[in-house]
């Protein structure tokens, strides 16, 4: 670590001559979600012709990119953690894979040598005046990742922000870099429907005055949010944040004053929001992004007392078992860390896991409490594993209940269109 100036300067390249380090038969892994390296996929996506059998590894990737398009099937292959949008299709239409696995046990295949990493292409801040460039809005399994390439690629983007925590990589370990100078991909959520608002004011009800929070992003974590407003000493030990953190902690509600571990600090392992949230953490010393397998990791979490973790489902049938991650057979997303935070949070002295869903789908047509799972869909969280599933129409606990209760206590927060036949669906299963 000399002088590190000159050393940047040397590893300095375009996108183009970047892009072609990598080989036909490599295994890529890519930094994702708002830290997801567009520049980078653009240059490799121009190298197609010259490519074959490259294996792209990743968490969720945001916003459009190329590399899961029809035309790159035997070139790029997808082998993701969380499917998005971009490689939906391609899985569903055997061209692209999908890894099922809790978020904090994916390091695992890095750090044992499992997953083998020819390149990593990561996006980061520009380096500090000691030659460090921060991972910025994302750590997850980035850290693991890096710790086993053979060749590092950075995409040094002039609008990533100098986040701190564990998220730190120097010059000297780097094999290229490339400059970019563009926005990173932002994520608003809509204005709080009735439902979403109904939904928070359920959750906010199971939240004690020092509980640690952990919250996922979109219309139903921001009305939690907006309905703790009157509580005290609230933390925050999560997967990710959003904007609307920001709000509680410039209220005070959000202190992190009663948090057993990282006491007075926001720990996260990304961040995905708009701008504003983008400028808040920028060398923000109250945020502290740690690797995942620490973030998510079931006895760390334990730790803090009072955990309420919330995550989301696709449907709950009505003896508690949960999908997540799929959609019938159809790949929808991932594991991520819904099971990693419903363990943890259950482990935690006063903590509640909650599944938090509206009670039908956005159109109205479909209950999302259902009398058995769609075919073929997964299992994310256990019937074992939930505590508390909570819709417009109250929260039902369900933990040491047995099935008749489940299914009782579930009808009785399903929406009322559905009742009938969730009840008549009981009946028949002899549930009651």
């Amino acid at each position: 670590m000399g002088n590190w100036k000159d050393t940047y300067r040397s590893k300095l390249m375009s996108l183009e001559e970047a892009a072609k380090i990598v080989k036909s038969g490599d295994r890529v892994f890519l930094s994702a979600n708002a830290a997801t390296p567009h520049a980078m996929l653009r240059a490799l996506a121009a190298r197609k012709d010259e490519l074959e059998d490259v294996e792209l590894v990743h968490m969720l990737l945001i916003g459009d990119h190329p590399l899961g398009r029809p035309e790159m099937a035997g070139h790029f292959r997808h082998n993701t953690f969380f499917a998005g949008k971009g490689e939906r299709d391609a899985i569903a239409e055997g061209r692209g894979d999908y890894i099922p696995m809790s978020l904090h046990e994916i390091p695992k295949l890095f750090y044992e040598k499992r997953m083998p990493i020819d390149v990593a292409i990561i996006q980061t801040s520009p380096p500090d005046e000691h030659g460090w460039m921060s991972y910025g809005i994302e750590a997850l399994i980035t850290p693991a990742a890096l710790t086993i390439a053979k060749k590092i690629i950075v995409q040094v983007n002039k609008q990533m922000p100098r986040v701190l925590g564990n998220v730190f990589v120097h010059v000297d370990k780097v094999d290229a870099i490339v400059e970019v100078d563009e926005p990173l991909p932002t994520y608003k959520t809509n204005e709080i429907t009735e439902v979403e608002r109904k939904i928070g004011e359920n959750v906010a009800s199971l939240v004690e005055d020092g509980a640690t929070l952990q919250l996922g992003i979109g219309g139903i974590p921001d009305a939690i949010l907006h309905a703790l407003v009157d509580k005290k000493d609230l933390g925050i030990h999560s997967e990710m944040v959003s904007d609307s953190v920001i709000d509680l902690i410039e209220a005070g509600i959000i202190t992190n004053a009663r948090k057993n571990i990282h006491r007075g600090k926001v720990v996260i392992s990304f961040l995905m929001g708009t701008q504003r949230l983008y400028d808040y953490v920028h060398d923000n010393p109250l945020f502290e992004v740690l690797p995942v397998e620490y973030t998510n990791d079931p006895f760390v979490i334990a730790q803090n007392d009072k955990v309420v973790a919330v995550n989301s489902a696709i449907e709950v049938d009505l003896t508690g078992q949960v999908s997540s991650d799929s959609i019938g057979t159809r790949i929808y997303s991932g594991f991520g860390g819904q099971l990693d935070f419903i363990r943890g949070a259950a482990r935690s002295k006063g903590g509640k896991p909650v599944i938090a869903i509206p009670s039908t789908t956005k159109n109205g047509k479909f209950s999302k409490i259902v009398p058995f799972l769609k075919q073929g869909a997964g299992v994310v969280t256990t019937r074992a594993d939930v505590h508390y599933v909570v819709t417009e129409y109250g929260v039902a606990e369900l933990f040491g209940k047995n099935l008749r209760e489940r299914a009782k206590a579930l009808i009785e927060i399903a929406h009322p269109d559905f009742r009938e036949e969730l009840e008549r669906a009981a009946k028949e299963r002899k549930l009651l």
